[in-house]
């Protein structure tokens, strides 16, 4: 395999992790705990593993002894930078646990555990993955594990292998399909723990003992990078308006997190938006207010920055949507047949009608045409950025006509998505991906199942992160999911009482004046630790450090 200079030389980075797992440790258990909500139903749902107490390991002078073990690991669900390391800690764990321990990758995702498509992870092919980007070690995929059947199949492999623990590498959909197997295990006494780690670039996965998913550093700094090229760009020929989209469907913590990094004229938030119950409209007038007031000093350019999943929470976007769905469901023959976009505002409550006709039309085609597995509206493919260039630009053709514009608007479209889910990870993400692998491995070696990885406190530096676990269950509440009332991990949208929110919401209207871009350039991975390991600026908020 051919490798470039920075692989070699990262292949040889060791990872810094807590103190506590670099020798004897024992754990230190808590109180009992409950779910974030609906504290009976997630009960009575899992009965084996609910209530368990967080566990926290702690130094000792008392050496263990551990049986050796064979463990099976699955990436679930998309990249995210880091997921190598998990394994290699993970790896590198049962193997100081006893070195008879073995280690099983299930191919392609919890697919490869269903239909018995997996290999055995020997150090010369670890070694080969350390510290690098991407899940190629064994491949991803997003099969779900929820039911019977499936348990059933991957039990038959699990014996086969005898395999005595298995770890689920995913966001929350897949730490729920973790948990819920977990309990299946348990209660079938089948002798065989599940732990999952937190994995999603979104950074949609924490709570208090959950600091931060892995891999939302190294997205960040990735996206920050080409949004601060795009600043230099933009401040250099002063001439357009760049519309950046990024990733995050249900939360706009990456958006949230490169406007803390990068300090762009415009960033549209969707939480705000939703709380403040504004319309399509709301949005187009802010964003033209601001061009037409920079217009006045002479700049017609700047930077915005649009979370992937805006649409869905503008309340009256999100209730044409619901309609559109309900309707196409049960109308999808009729509609295929005729394929026009009039027919369907005819059959549209008035309001919805009036905000289906005013969008571009191929926008409106998208909401029509394009329909996931369930039915429902892809909103991922809407180009936001394009909509709100072209709704944009007719608001400043109608304040112009006004005499309330005085600029010239060239706008300049952008997605950042794929280019950061499989970025070589930051020294943090390094770091703290391989102390969750090996934290997995000491909760297998503990006898712990149902449980998440959790290592905390790391805006600190890495040999004062606190290790352990948290029960899958004390994060979970009931939601509606396809007309169904399911177990599901709280999902953790932008808070707009926290530090990182407040911060950006005191500078945002400098920034949307003055041209006070920053550069955040490219990761460092070798150089000052001020330079090379400083975590997020969501995260330094949150704790208080910034």
């Amino acid at each position: 395999m051919a490798k470039s200079a920075l692989q070699i030389a990262r292949a040889g980075y060791k990872a810094k992790m807590p103190k506590a797992l670099t020798g004897n440790l024992t754990i230190k258990e808590g109180d009992p705990t409950q779910s974030v909500a609906d504290h009976d139903d997630i009960r009575h749902l899992f009965p084996n593993t609910y209530g368990m107490p967080i566990v926290t390991f702690v130094e000792s002078s008392e050496e263990k002894k551990y049986p050796a073990m064979n463990v099976g690991v699955i990436l679930s669900g998309g990249q995210a930078p880091g997921g190598h390391n998990v394994i290699a800690g993970l790896f590198d764990g049962i193997k100081r646990l006893n070195k008879g321990s073995r280690l099983f990758g299930f191919l392609l995702g919890p697919g490869g555990l269903i239909e018995h498509n997996y290999m055995e992870l020997t150090a010369e092919i670890i070694d080969e993955y350390r510290n690098t980007g991407g899940f190629d070690i064994i491949g991803s995929g997003r099969t779900k594990l929820e039911k019977k059947d499936q348990f059933d199949k991957g039990l038959e492999i699990l014996k086969k292998l005898d395999i005595k623990a298995l770890v689920i590498i995913g966001g929350d959909d897949s730490n729920t399909n973790a948990c819920v197997l977990a309990e299946y295990y348990k209660h079938k006494n089948t002798g065989i723990q599940v732990i999952g780690c937190p994995k999603t670039i979104d950074g949609d996965l924490k709570n208090e003992m959950i600091e931060t998913s892995f891999g939302f550093d190294t997205a960040c700094k990735v996206y920050s990078e080409l949004i601060g090229n795009i600043e230099r760009d933009c401040n250099s020929s002063r001439k357009y308006w760049h519309f950046i989209k990024l990733m995050g469907r249900s939360a706009s913590h990456i958006t949230l997190e490169c406007a803390l990094q990068t300090q762009p004229n415009i960033c549209l938030i969707s939480e705000e938006v939703e709380a403040k119950k504004q319309t399509l409209d709301d949005v187009v007038n802010y964003i033209a207010d601001i061009i037409a007031k920079r217009a006045e000093n002479g700049d017609n350019f700047g930077t915005i920055l649009i979370p992937e999943g805006l649409v869905e929470f503008i309340p009256a976007m999100k209730n044409l949507i619901t309609e559109l769905n309900d309707f196409l469901a049960e109308n999808i023959e009729e509609f295929s047949l005729i394929k026009k976009i009039k027919y369907l505002t005819e059959k549209l409550k008035p309001e919805n009608a009036a905000i289906y006709a005013s969008l571009p039309e191929n926008v409106a085609r998208q909401l029509a045409m394009d329909r996931d597995p369930h039915g429902n509206v892809q909103v991922s493919l809407i180009e936001t950025d394009k909509l709100l260039i072209e709704m944009v630009g007719r608001r400043l053709d109608h304040m112009k006509n006004e005499h309330r514009y005085v600029g010239k608007f060239s706008a300049q479209s952008h997605f950042f998505g794929y280019e950061g889910r499989c970025a070589a990870p930051s020294n943090y993400d390094a770091d703290y991906c391989y102390s969750l692998g090996y934290a997995a491995a000491i909760l297998i070696g503990e006898g712990k199942t149902g449980y998440m990885a959790s290592v905390r406190n790391t805006t600190a530096p890495a040999d004062e992160w606190i290790a352990g676990g948290v029960p899958i269950t004390m994060m979970m509440n009931m939601e509606r999911r396809h007309g169904e009332l399911k177990p599901v991990i709280q999902k953790a949208l932008v808070d707009l009482n926290a530090a990182p929110f407040k911060k950006f919401a005191a500078d945002r209207n400098t920034w949307a004046m003055k041209t006070d871009f920053v550069y955040p350039g490219p990761i460092q991975y070798f150089g000052p630790t001020e330079v090379c390991d400083q975590p997020t600026k969501t995260l330094l908020l949150e704790q208080g450090v910034e």
